[in-house]
């Protein structure tokens, strides 16, 4: 089988194409026929030895999938060949197979294709539980959203409309905030142009309820300095290169909350609340309400391409992998 080969850390064009042998399904392990392949920003940190994350070389990066089931193992009970799936594994699935266990899978129904449906685990499963069991997203509360063309961030701003928030995406372009706009966001705020502390409170005279923040680096203070009472600032992650150092007196002053989300540690910690989050958001994919929107389909040989443009900023939603 063909596969994207991480075999020494460094950039995307340190990545390598090769033939490998077919993985032999393990007991509860599924052996799945990856259609699609979803790249995510942090991707690009552990080809470099930087995310959290560090895995045993060689590896295949890529952390979401969608395919068909091919054969199963001793003791898997939910899937059999023939079966429609997507899943979630950490690292690998830039191949055109992977050996999955079980209680990483999820099916799909018929009205779900595998290039949308490869895109979901990741972006969407993060903030579905940065929202949902995190933040605890009221509806009639104001969520501002950074970054909210990329990934993570347009699924924030379409889950946040789907719980009933006032969703206001903040984005360093006015594309990317009509792209934002599209896809349900009420209102936009240019930070590349615009005070971002200012622009918020304009848009939000009371405080922002939540702050949803993938971004990280300078944008984090000013951010917290809009929040409202009460208010609940969510830790995603650090796109901007850098993990920012917060004065903890606003949090004192706001009587607010910086909450982490470490939705990849949740799916292992609490499998039985991560599959009821999942099974919600394959059904509202499904029906039309998550657009799972779909950048670019790379070849599988344009990896390294793949992620330059994530790394440039230049993908609005999912870059997806064909193997």
């Amino acid at each position: 089988m063909k596969a994207i080969v991480c075999t020494h850390l460094g950039g995307p064009d340190d990545l390598e194409l090769r033939d490998l042998p077919d993985p032999v399904a393990a007991s509860g392990e599924a052996i799945v026929k990856v259609a699609a392949a979803a790249l995510n920003f942090f991707d690009t940190l552990i080809i470099q030895g930087k995310y959290q994350l560090k895995p045993d070389l060689p590896f295949s990066p890529s952390a979401e999938f969608a395919g068909t089931v091919e054969n199963i193992g001793a003791d898997v009970q939910g899937f059999a060949a023939g079966d429609r799936v997507m899943g979630y594994v950490s690292y690998g699935a830039a191949r055109e197979r992977l050996a999955v266990q079980e209680d990483r899978l999820v099916k799909l129904p018929d009205a779900l294709d595998f290039v949308r449906a490869a895109g979901l685990s990741v972006t969407y499963g993060t903030t579905y539980y940065a929202l949902k069991d995190r933040a605890k997203l009221k509806a009639g509360e104001t969520l501002a959203v950074l970054g909210a063309a990329g990934g993570v961030g347009i699924a924030a701003v379409e889950i946040g409309k789907l719980m009933g928030a006032r969703v206001i995406a903040c984005a360093s372009s006015d594309d990317k905030l009509e792209f934002a706009r599209k896809h349900g966001a009420d209102v936009g705020v240019n930070y590349e142009r615009d005070n971002l502390r200012d622009a918020l409170r304009r848009e939000a005279p009371n405080g922002v309820d939540v702050i949803y923040d993938p971004v990280g680096g300078a944008l984090a203070e000013p951010a917290i300095r809009s929040m409202g009472w009460e208010g609940r600032f969510l830790v995603i992650g650090f796109a901007a290169g850098e993990i920012p150092k917060l004065p903890l007196n606003l949090l004192l002053l706001k009587n607010c909350a910086a909450v982490g989300v470490y939705w990849g540690a949740f799916t292992t910690r609490e499998p039985a609340a991560q599959a009821v989050n999942m099974k919600q958001i394959v059904d509202w994919c499904a029906a039309g309400k998550l657009s799972a929107h779909v950048h670019a389909v790379y070849p599988l040989g344009e990896t390294a391409q793949a992620l330059k443009d994530i790394a440039a900023r230049k993908v609005m939603g999912k870059a997806i992998l064909h193997p």
